[in-house]
């Protein structure tokens, strides 16, 4: 793999990208993870206006000071980069206090909720500061198992790092300088009270999804794990397929409006 050129091609990309859109720059949500760390990163090399947000929401301290010693890091080595906090907390807090009690015991539905009130920040100061909202998914989360919020941080203008597996994110981060301390980190969405993490939550490991994503061979000749590991990525990819595709339309028949 040629990081490099790789990395000069996405940063290439994104520069064009924002040109012909007629936009100043970008906005990105840096939350302690490696592939918002990469995603900064690149939009901060293309040396157009990157604003980088940390969004806390009853963070974990480890999480939060991730992020913002990665922000620091990059307000230090670009000028053009600008790092802004922006506590969620008291807003999560009210929508606690507004929505239906069985909607706030509902785990996932409130975990889905803080990655969109998260976007709505970015969308919110993104456009004021006339900023693309640029994506952190990889080809595994976005194309592969889904693993993101339909409207959270799925909702986007650009997607950089969408065509990379996992293990090619960590190479490139690592190639672009990002903190080590976040290099080392154990990948997590950062979306609940507790401390699990992407694969306590998915049942695989990144390396694992990315074999499962690959696969086109004889499930027979499989062992025990690897038939376990594609039956997750297959129930994953199937569970969230609607996350991937077009919004369904209801095309009602033309001669209907006659």
């Amino acid at each position: 793999m040629n990081k490099k050129a790789i990395l000069d091609y996405i940063v290439a990309w994104l520069k064009d990208y924002a040109s012909k859109a007629n936009m100043e720059g970008f906005i990105v949500g840096v939350s302690g993870g490696v592939d918002s760390a990469l995603t900064a990163t690149l939009c901060a090399m293309t040396g157009k206006k990157t604003m980088l947000l940390n969004l806390p929401i009853r963070q974990k301290k480890e999480e939060f000071f991730r992020s913002k010693n990665q922000i620091e890091a990059l307000e230090k080595r670009f000028s053009n980069a600008k790092g802004l906090e922006v506590d969620l907390g008291a807003s999560f807090q009210q929508l606690e206090k507004d929505l239906p009690a069985h909607t706030v015991q509902d785990g996932l539905a409130m975990a889905n909720t803080r990655s969109r009130l998260r976007m709505l920040t970015l969308y919110a100061i993104g456009q004021s500061n006339r900023l693309l909202v640029a994506g952190t998914g990889n080809k595994v989360e976005d194309f592969g198992v889904g693993f993101f919020t339909k409207y959270g941080d799925g909702g986007v203008d650009i997607s950089p790092i969408a065509d990379l597996l996992k293990s090619q994110v960590f190479a490139l981060a690592e190639q672009a300088g990002v903190n080590q301390e976040i290099l080392e980190a154990q990948p997590t969405d950062g979306l609940w009270d507790d401390a699990r993490n992407d694969e306590d939550q998915i049942g695989a490991s990144y390396d694992e999804l990315e074999w499962a994503m690959g696969f086109t061979g004889d499930v027979n000749t499989l062992r025990k794990r690897q038939k376990e590991v594609l039956q997750i990525y297959q129930n994953f990819h199937q569970a969230n397929k609607h996350k991937m595709i077009p919004i369904p339309v209801c095309e009602v028949p033309k001669d209907y409006f006659n």
